[in-house]
This record gives C-alpha cells, sequence and structure tokens, in this order.
C-alpha cells in the first residue's frame, strides 16, 4: 500500500502559513492534490503553543485561530492516541525531542509520508519522508 497522507512537521507547517517561499512550488503543489490526505498533527499545536508562551515563537495568530488556518492550508487536525504515544516513547532512537519523537511515531502508525527538513529525522530513516 502506497503512502496517500502527508503529515507536517511542525516548521514546514509554519513556512506554509507564514513563509510559504521556503517550500519548492513543487512540494506545495504535492501537498494541494486533492487524492492525498494531509494532516497536521495537535502535536504541533502543542509545540506552537510552547514556543508562543515561552516568547521563541510570534504565533498568537495560528495559536488563537488554529481551526481555522489549518483549513486554510486543505490540512485536517492529526489527534494523538495512545498507539502514537508508546510508539514514541519506545522507539530506539537517541534524539530526545518529545515532539518530533510523537511525529514520527504518528507518520509509522498512520502511514503518513513526514514532510520535514529536520536532518535528526530524515537522518534517523524509521518514518517515510518527503524532503527537499
Amino acid at each position: 500500500m502506497g503512502v496517500s497522507a502527508y503529515l507536517l512537521d511542525t516548521h514546514v507547517l509554519l513556512w506554509l502559513l507564514g513563509e510559504p517561499r521556503r517550500v519548492p512550488r513543487d512540494v506545495q503543489d504535492r501537498l494541494a492534490d486533492p487524492e492525498i490526505d494531509l494532516l497536521v498533527s495537535a502535536v504541533s499545536a502543542l509545540e506552537i503553543a510552547t514556543k508562543h508562551r515561552l516568547g521563541r515563537l510570534d504565533a498568537g495568530d495560528l495559536v488563537d485561530g488554529w481551526g481555522h488556518r489549518v483549513a486554510e492550508i486543505g490540512a485536517t487536525e492529526l489527534a494523538v492516541t495512545a498507539e502514537h504515544a508508546l510508539l514514541g516513547g519506545r522507539l530506539e532512537w537517541a534524539h530526545r525531542d518529545p515532539f518530533d519523537r510523537l511525529l514520527v511515531a504518528q507518520s509509522v502508525v498512520e502511514n503518513a509520508r513526514l514532510v520535514t527538513q529536520d536532518a535528526a529525522i530524515t537522518g534517523f530513516g524509521r518514518a517515510p519522508v518527503l524532503t527537499w
């Protein structure tokens, strides 16, 4: 079975919403294909809200208008399940970032290609990725 879903890493979500020029046009076109499911994880909501609260990210419009902004790019929200959390915790991976661990686990469980530029994720090799 091929991958018919794409899960956005948090930085890619932020780029698509605020700096789309950072995402190549061919990647944007692929993500806009109506034949695929474009997913945004609740993990990204937690990461963005946390960084915003800590003053490390100016994202008040995204935090306050989460559902609208996710729909704006044609994506649907992916909730975190116990299966995602358990796999994220069990992954044999030295990477300690819990956000990344959960995104990788969701990608694996949901058979969704993780759209990322994060070298720690692309180098891990466990999740299918779309990178450029």
